[in-house]
């Protein structure tokens, strides 16, 4: 008896829809808008903790050593610096490999390739590469290897990355919080919408939820259809969102491509990998925000 019910509320439900197709994809088209808007506060968080990421990798310190420095002592001063607590990593650039890689970098600059073969040798000094553990230890790093007295380093390169990732930080920071204040905006929106809905669909039903109370029908069937359209709104609305956030990530894929350039990032992955925990999530929230909407509405005006 409990299916049968359930069913016929499911009918009603979808009917309604239809016969309020207005008001419907009015609420539909503002729960679109509110996911959408999530969904593209979730991929600037996604691609701003991807670019911190790039750029951790990027962040190393270079010493530059003496052109009369012998390759043993260019060895030994690699593997002191290897033994350091705060290393990941220290990698010996020979003087060739350093001209290569300058000229790589510049092939698309015949000027700077011209000077260079007028100079007629190789200006270009070893190089120890060193990557820290840790960002946060940079400057525990920097004071570390200050303290190194080898007469075959010739300069050091201590930039402090702190700074940059402090402001992509504040500005991730900005973007968050006035996407969730568009969001909570939306979510305040949503729910006067799908509550003005209800209550309208309610009044249009007004004769047939008497005749209802009089041959002895539940509250639950009588509210229970108004209570499936909230579902059935979230259902629309995720679905069109989901239709139209895919081909949203296609088209700044190539853009994010070009800006990681040498990574592997693809915000289309990202989604398909993790597309049940992050819908899904979407699914359930807007629900239950819908449903409280409708239940209060139910409440208050199915009591005839």
């Amino acid at each position: 008896m409990f299916i049968i019910s359930f069913f016929r509320a499911i009918k009603f439900s979808i009917q309604d829809i239809f016969r309020n197709f207005w008001l419907s994809l009015v609420t539909v088209v503002i729960l679109v808008l509110a996911l959408f808007l999530i969904n593209v506060l979730l991929s600037v968080q996604i691609i701003t903790k991807s670019a911190i990421n790039s750029i951790k990798e990027k962040i190393d310190i270079n010493l530059y050593v003496k052109s009369d420095a012998t390759e043993n002592q260019i060895i030994a001063l690699k593997t002191e610096i290897s033994n350091l607590d705060k290393v990941k990593n220290a990698t010996y650039i020979s003087k060739a490999e350093a001209l290569e890689s300058f000229k790589d970098s510049h092939r698309n600059n015949p000027e700077i390739l011209q000077a260079l073969r007028e100079l007629n040798k190789n200006p270009l000094n070893a190089t120890i590469v060193i990557k820290p553990k840790n960002i946060e230890q940079y400057e525990e790093l920097t004071n570390e290897l200050d303290q190194i007295n080898n007469d075959i380093i010739e300069s050091k390169n201590f930039d402090n990355p702190k700074t940059m990732l402090a402001k992509i930080n504040t500005i991730t920071g900005k973007i968050n919080e006035v996407g969730l204040a568009v969001s909570l905006i939306f979510v305040l929106v949503t729910i006067l919408v799908v509550y003005n809905s209800i209550r309208v669909t309610i009044y249009t039903h007004q004769r047939e939820i008497k005749v209802m109370r009089l041959v002895g029908a539940t509250n639950w069937f009588i509210r229970a259809p108004f209570l499936i359209s909230s579902v059935f709104y979230t259902l629309i609305g995720l679905s069109i969102t989901m239709a139209i956030f895919y081909p949203f990530l296609t088209i700044l894929q190539p853009y994010l491509e070009a800006f990681f350039a040498g990574y592997n990032f693809n915000i289309l992955s990202y989604f398909n990998k993790n597309f049940l925990l992050i819908f899904g999530a979407e699914f359930v929230v807007a629900v239950a925000i819908n449903m409280i909407a409708s239940l209060i509405a139910v409440r208050k005006y199915t009591k005839i």
